[in-house]
């Protein structure tokens, strides 16, 4: 099937003058932007036009790739893997193709200008997402645009691993205010992938702040002391029993009573280690529990060092010593021996993950003070 002579005229023109380039199917319409100046054209099919507009993008990516057979099929396999530094990443947006977008997109430093114009093209949330995780482009002027439109339509999301990594990428600094930022934490009530993204992100400012250990103040001055002479085990301690670390173990805990899926709780228990880890002394994966008891057994039988001076000072505290050693040794390792054995999500993951999330939970009860259920 052939373009009319007035669509192929208009096509040349819009490709030549436009840097970018869309199709709105519904309507038959091609629309370029050129600046801040839109530019349009009305299709005229003669015959089919699901045909017609594949002619359409044919025509198309003739002019601006020279490719007569339409979008290549090796940049399609390339495309999210962002492997397509070498082609010129300006013409692939006058193809209207959402995967040629999709390219642009997941190119490595990806400028601010051309990041506007493929959100012109293709204002999707899996776009949005793809152009927020580029540093340059979260902190330009498009940063809080994109952002606002990935809360917007979170509501209608279903995938909990798009939940969280959409309120992980919304979270970064500047992007959204308080208000919204309260909103999100709110939904985290009903919806614990939320909260994972939070703990991800900004896991020393969490909305809701808890209040201090009701033993912190007792041991204030003594923790003081060794922080002072730089002891790392004191300095943790001493920001565990505070509000911020409090915040922090209470939502972790929260969160780990319903993680929808094998993802978001991967996510959970690397946030917890990660957290932590400012103390770990063992950097081999630790995959199981009994590991990582015995190994905290070791480091309190150790003769002398900060630990023991932290334990000698503070005896009182000495399960939220242990505690605060368990969790700067466990992470998301130990769940791979479970998980690379079932595909389960929900009720069932959950059921299956016990063994590791019981532990979990009980020595973030200990750091909290209280028995958590």
């Amino acid at each position: 099937m052939d373009l009319t002579s007035e669509d192929l005229l208009r096509l040349n023109v819009l490709a030549v003058n436009a840097d970018a380039i869309r199709i709105n199917e519904n309507t038959l319409e091609v629309f370029g932007l050129k600046g801040d100046k839109e530019m349009k054209a009305q299709l005229h099919p003669t015959g089919n036009q699901d045909r017609y507009i594949k002619q359409v993008r044919e025509v198309l990516a003739s002019i601006a790739l020279n490719s007569p057979g339409g979008y290549p099929v090796f940049i399609q396999r390339w495309t999210r893997t962002g492997q397509v530094e070498s082609t010129r990443l300006s013409s692939l947006l006058k193809l209207a193709e959402p995967e040629a977008v999709m390219a642009v997109v997941c190119s490595p430093g990806l400028s601010t200008e051309l990041a506007r114009l493929a959100w012109w093209c293709e204002p999707h949330a899996e776009y949005a997402r793809r152009l927020l995780e580029q540093p340059e482009v979260a902190t330009g002027a498009l940063g809080p645009e994109l952002a606002a439109y990935l809360v917007e339509h979170l509501p209608f999301e279903t995938e909990p691993q798009m939940m969280l990594e959409t309120v992980r990428l919304v979270l970064q600094p500047g992007l959204i205010d308080d208000a919204l930022k309260q909103r999100l934490w709110n939904r985290g009530r009903s919806t614990k992938s939320y909260r994972v993204g939070f703990l991800e992100t900004i896991p020393d400012d969490l909305p809701d702040p808890h209040p201090p250990h009701y033993a912190l103040e007792a041991h204030q001055e003594r923790l003081q002391q060794l922080a002072d002479k730089n002891n790392a085990y004191a300095l943790l301690l001493m920001k565990l029993l505070h509000s911020t670390g409090q915040t922090f173990a209470h939502t972790a805990a929260d969160a780990l009573t319903r993680p929808a899926n094998q993802d978001v709780a991967t996510a959970l228990f690397k946030s917890v280690g990660h957290y932590y880890k400012c103390i770990r002394t063992h950097q081999d994966e630790l995959r199981k529990i009994e590991e990582i008891e015995n190994l905290v057994d070791s480091l309190i039988n150790q003769e002398s060092g900060p630990l023991q001076e932290l334990c000698n000072s503070v005896p009182a505290l000495q399960p939220e010593i242990r505690a605060m050693l368990f969790l700067a040794h466990f992470d998301d390792v130990v769940l791979t021996p479970i998980l690379s054995l079932t595909d389960a999500v929900g009720t069932v993951m959950r059921k299956k993950i016990r063994p590791v999330s019981e532990p979990l939970l009980a020595n973030l009860s200990v750091i909290l003070g209280r028995k958590l259920t």
